[in-house]
């Protein structure tokens, strides 16, 4: 039976990006104090601490309903790539997330489309599960090209892996312009994205379409959460700076939960 929102049976998704921060005693202090915050969320939580960080992040959130995803991966399982880490070096530490194609990494490390789908093939292949990130830049978005450059995003990985394996993955549309600037993108721009995205799964597979999360990534508050959350087409979001400190992060949480109880 669908919600209030339109939603139907997918489950909010709140999911901390928390890119080049972080120690391992920030981490431990914020998985006590989420602890402390938060005791039975309806929302499903993630957080993505820094490679370095995921042993002990598995560690510190044991018994805590937070699921532990890596930030990147190698496209490769294997070999002389120093530096870099496989998706089965991730899978072997009891994480089963992965962020693929970051507006950071696409922007700073030149990864292309091409690259993109031979990591989500990558993941998929060493039992991940991705989070595929696609988004217009602020060029794109004054041009009128935001859904065009979107849907060129989805649609090469979808091509790619067909829509059975590609409903192993979530998407998180991140507007480029609107990552650590303070902007954030209406709800109402936000949600005609989704819906944007949610018509080309459809055409591929309306269970596709019907089941996909597709969370929202860019300059998320918690006083701004909850009119986002309210949205029929978005199932969450992915969040920076605001998922650096437990608090904020519970707000957040706060603000999914009164969404899916109404």
């Amino acid at each position: 039976m669908a919600n209030e929102t339109g939603r139907g049976q997918r489950t909010l998704l709140i999911a901390g990006n928390w890119k080049m921060h972080g120690t391992l005693n920030s981490l431990e202090h914020f998985s006590l104090r989420l602890a402390e915050r938060v005791h039975e969320p309806q929302a499903e939580l993630l957080v993505f601490p820094a490679a370095v960080h995921l042993a002990a992040a598995v560690r510190s959130f044991r018994g805590q309903k937070v699921g532990i995803g890596a930030q990147d991966l190698h496209e490769e399982a294997l070999g002389a790539y120093t530096g870099n880490v496989s998706g089965e070096m991730i899978h072997d530490l009891g994480v089963r997330w992965v962020l693929i194609g970051h507006s950071e990494r696409r922007s700073l490390h030149g990864e292309d489309d091409e690259v993109v789908t031979r990591k989500v093939l990558a993941a998929l292949r060493a039992g991940l599960h991705p989070v595929l990130c696609v988004g217009e830049n602020r060029d794109e978005r004054e041009a009128g090209q935001a859904e065009t450059r979107v849907a060129g995003q989805v649609g090469v990985v979808l091509q790619a892996l067909g829509a059975a394996a590609f409903s192993e993955l979530t998407i998180a549309y991140e507007p480029v312009w609107a990552i650590g600037t303070g902007l954030t993108a209406t709800p109402d721009q936000a949600q005609a994205m989704h819906t944007a995205i949610r018509a080309q799964l459809a055409a591929a597979d309306p269970a596709l379409a019907e089941g996909m999360r597709i969370l929202y990534g860019g300059s998320v508050k918690a006083d701004n959460a909850e009119h986002l959350f309210g949205c029929p087409d978005i199932d969450g979001a992915l969040i920076g700076g605001a998922s650096l400190e437990a608090d904020s992060f519970a707000d957040i949480i706060a603000a999914a939960d009164a969404v899916s109880q109404n």
